[in-house]
């Protein structure tokens, strides 16, 4: 049976936590060289400039449909926080992004078949408010948070740059980096706002 929170049908404007595991709860990720070919997928499909193929065509553009907001890339999962103008958006971007992995996943390691879960989890995130917490959920992954070079987090820092993420979603609601980094480092309420948006996130 699917999960109760795994939308189904997606709508425009809105905000989605996104999930996806590796198949059979697998490594998808087993060195830095896929960590950073998952990055330049972002960067291919999300920069506003289109990025061209060696055969001289477009590879498909999402940046006007899509806005990612925040993600985590874990040994066997990642999440994204995306905001989508359209309603085919995600569910395009996700087969694309995914897919083009996987060619590179398999070639790689010659291996066959796929590398992720066939279906990725996404869950509707429809009071605004919410969004900050989402970020804190998915930048406080790793145990080693923050010093982890494979999350959006050092972007929020201002450790790093990148047209194709859209911070400004989240960090309108701070006064400043050091107050999002303190609302991280608050662990004693963690708990809490996690129950407190269970049923906002993705069935991890």
């Amino acid at each position: 049976m699917p999960g109760r929170n795994i939308v189904k049908n997606y709508g425009a404007e809105q905000y989605y936590h996104i999930y996806s595991r590796g198949v059979a709860k697998q490594l998808v990720f087993r060195d830095d060289q896929d960590y950073r070919y998952l990055l330049s997928l972002f960067k291919r499909y999300l920069s506003i400039k289109p990025t061209t193929h060696k055969s001289h065509s477009n590879y498909p553009n999402f940046s006007k449909r899509l806005e990612l907001i925040a993600y985590c890339l874990m040994p066997n999962h990642l999440h994204m926080l995306i905001l989508q103008h359209d309603e085919y958006a995600m569910a395009k971007l996700m087969h694309t992004l995914l897919v083009s992995y996987c060619i590179y996943f398999n070639k790689k390691y010659e291996r066959v078949g796929p590398v992720f879960q066939s279906r990725y989890k996404a869950s509707l995130i429809n009071e605004r408010s919410y969004l900050e917490h989402i970020s804190r959920y998915i930048h406080l992954n790793p145990s080693d948070w923050q010093n982890y070079p494979y999350s959006s987090l050092p972007y929020y820092k201002q450790e790093l740059q990148a047209e194709w993420l859209k911070l400004g979603y989240v960090m309108t609601m701070f006064n400043n980096v050091g107050d999002y980094i303190k609302f991280l480092e608050d662990y004693e309420s963690r708990k809490a706002y996690l129950e407190a948006i269970k049923k906002y996130l993705a069935n991890c």
